[in-house]
Parts: C-alpha cells; sequence; structure tokens
C-alpha cells in the first residue's frame, strides 16, 4: 500500500472493475485512500479484486450489477446515497465489444447489447449519480473510450458507433456542468492495452507487446488528482 494518501476520504465509484483497467484502476485509487465502489455483473471476479484491496490495506465494497437491466443503474445509484453522502469519483469502464463485422453483417444483437451497455448505461450513470456528484467538493468523471469511436475504421462500426456516441454524451454532461459547480469531465483514451477485449479484438497479438492496465490506472489516479478543464481528453501512449 502506498504511503501517498492522496485520494483519503473520497469515495469512489469504477464500473466494469471486475478486470482489466477497471480492476487496476480499483486498485490504484484504494491505494491512494479511497473507498472504491466496485460494480460488474461477475460476482466472483469483484470479490477477488475487493479481496486484493483489503489484503494491500485499502477498503472496498462490492456492488454486483448488470448495466444492461432496466433498472441495474437505479438500483446502484439508490444504494449508493443510501449509505454515502456524496461520490466524488465516477469511472465508466465498462463497456462490450461487439464481433467485429462489415456494416453489413452486424448481429443486430449484439450491436444491441453494444448500444445498451455502451451508451445508454452511460446516460443513465450520469442521470442517476448527478445529484451525489453534485454534493461532493471536486467531484470527476472519467469515461474510457477507444480511438475508434473519434477516428472511423473498417469493420468496427458497431463498436466504434457507440463509442462515438460515448464521447459526445460526455463531452455535452462536460459543457453542461462546467461553469455551475465543481464536477469535471474527462474522456480517456487507453490506447493499446492488455486486456481481455484486447486478445478479443486481436487474437493474434503477443499481449507482451501492449502496455499493461496498470499503466492506464496510474494515469487515470494522477488525472483524478489533478486540476482541468472540463472536457479535457487524453491518450495514454
Amino acid at each position: 500500500m502506498t504511503d501517498e494518501r492522496r485520494f483519503a476520504g473520497r469515495v469512489a465509484l469504477v464500473t466494469g472493475a471486475s478486470r482489466g483497467i477497471g480492476a487496476a484502476t480499483a486498485k490504484a485509487l484504494a491505494a491512494g485512500g479511497a473507498h472504491v465502489i466496485l460494480t460488474a455483473r461477475d460476482d466472483a471476479a469483484l470479490e477477488r479484486v475487493e479481496d486484493a484491496i483489503h489484503q494491500a490495506g485499502g477498503t472496498a465494497t462490492i456492488a454486483p450489477v448488470d448495466l444492461t437491466e432496466s433498472d441495474g443503474v437505479a438500483r446502484l445509484a439508490q444504494a449508493i446515497a443510501s449509505r454515502w453522502d456524496a461520490l466524488d469519483f465516477l469511472v465508466i469502464g465498462a463497456a462490450y465489444l461487439p464481433m467485429l463485422t462489415p456494416v453489413t453483417q452486424i448481429d443486430p444483437k449484439q450491436f444491441s447489447t453494444a448500444i445498451t451497455t455502451n451508451v445508454m448505461a452511460t446516460q443513465a450513470l450520469i442521470a442517476g449519480l448527478h445529484p451525489l456528484l453534485k454534493r461532493a467538493d471536486a467531484a470527476r468523471v472519467v469515461g474510457l473510450t477507444s480511438s475508434v469511436g473519434e477516428t472511423p475504421r473498417a469493420y468496427w462500426a458497431a463498436y466504434g458507433s457507440t463509442k462515438a456516441a460515448f464521447d459526445n454524451l460526455l463531452q455535452c454532461y462536460a459543457q453542461e456542468v462546467a461553469n455551475t459547480g465543481a464536477i469535471r469531465v474527462a474522456i480517456v483514451d487507453p490506447g493499446a492495452t492488455r486486456t481481455a477485449m484486447r486478445e478479443k479484438a486481436y487474437p493474434g497479438e503477443d499481449p507482451q507487446t501492449v502496455k499493461p492496465p496498470e499503466d492506464v490506472a496510474a494515469r487515470i489516479a494522477d488525472l483524478l488528482a489533478e486540476d482541468f478543464e472540463s472536457g479535457h481528453r487524453i491518450r495514454v501512449g
């Protein structure tokens, strides 16, 4: 556990916290002294992340939820509001990658899941947690995006279009809160990172040739400690 307690007294919610960048970010924030609420669908995986945080001397609470369920986000927001007065950090890391195909062959069911997870759940999270974020003295919202949301790429339309919408939602929210309070919004493009999603997209790639999720998590933690303008966007090299 680090001696740097820069997030002591802060409460953070990390979605997609069961693995990859989400899990690494949760651990990094807990190492900085934040109490981290871990959410994802996989109870067992969340418990493993929680155990690792506790063993390192941090604190965390698991809140399993399926963001694609119609009332999933509402239940999550209600549970958080019943226990904490404010939410300091919201890190939106949960995402769904449909099969990579031409536009003409996109699977409707997978596309629907991607839209629900990557776009609709994001809006629901912002709407449901906005009152708690407003109560924090320096709330930060960080969304994890992808370069294909900004720059279209063949065969990536089903995912890239949802990330373009994701970016738009966050940038609009960033403008809406920029001059009305202490909430600040940032978008982080992790770049090539050693995750299960990356392996799914690039099955023949040697995972050792790309950076580990801990590198991205460290940059996110640093960003949350910075004073930045709402709408800030970075790419982790």
